[in-house]
């Protein structure tokens, strides 16, 4: 009988660091689809922000309370990743554990909008892309969703059957980036 043993999304690809920039895989625990229903969307916003702290993210938004994040990723749909769900919040909207789904990568250090530039058509300079924005986009040819977590880091998430795409994407611009810095 064959021993499976469960690994995060990213096991054996990070932590990578070019010259001021790392790259490391993050955990938040749960990650859970949020999808209101029909005219449900402040119902839901009320119940999220009574059972963890967090309101619902408007469009290409993020929140984040103590604990938890809740991330745009489209139309009356966000991902709250961190908390398990409060059961009341099936009331107010479809809810769906995607734990396994993700992979969940964290850009950190002086010159990651640089590394993004190289890979995400749109402008993450901090005057066009600030603290709690967030954004689907591709990085490469890979579906992603972008939220800027400070002045210097992003967190990336991304599908985990392409992570180590991700990976590979994100180490080769970190290199030119890193190259570029140090002459």
């Amino acid at each position: 009988m064959d021993d499976l043993t469960a690994r995060s999304a990213c096991a054996g690809l990070l932590p990578l660091t070019h010259g001021a920039l790392t790259l490391r895989e993050e955990t938040f625990g749960a990650v859970t689809a949020l999808a209101t229903y029909k005219g449900q969307g402040a119902d839901l916003s009320g119940a999220l922000q009574t059972a963890h702290g967090v309101m619902l993210a408007g469009p290409n938004r993020a929140t984040r309370a103590e604990g938890a994040l809740c991330l745009w990723s489209g139309l009356d749909q966000m991902l709250l990743l961190g908390p398990e769900p409060d059961p009341e919040l099936e009331r107010y909207g479809a809810i769906t554990d995607q734990s396994d789904a993700w992979a969940i990568l964290r850009l950190d250090g002086v010159g990651c909008v640089d590394v993004l530039a190289r890979l995400v058509p749109l402008d993450l300079r901090e005057r066009s892309f600030a603290m709690g924005h967030a954004a689907r986009s591709l990085l490469g040819h890979v579906p992603v969703i972008v939220t800027r977590l400070g002045a210097q880091g992003f967190l990336i998430l991304g599908y985990r059957s392409m992570a180590g795409t991700l990976v590979a994407d994100l180490d080769t611009a970190m290199s030119s980036v890193s190259a570029r810095a140090t002459g």
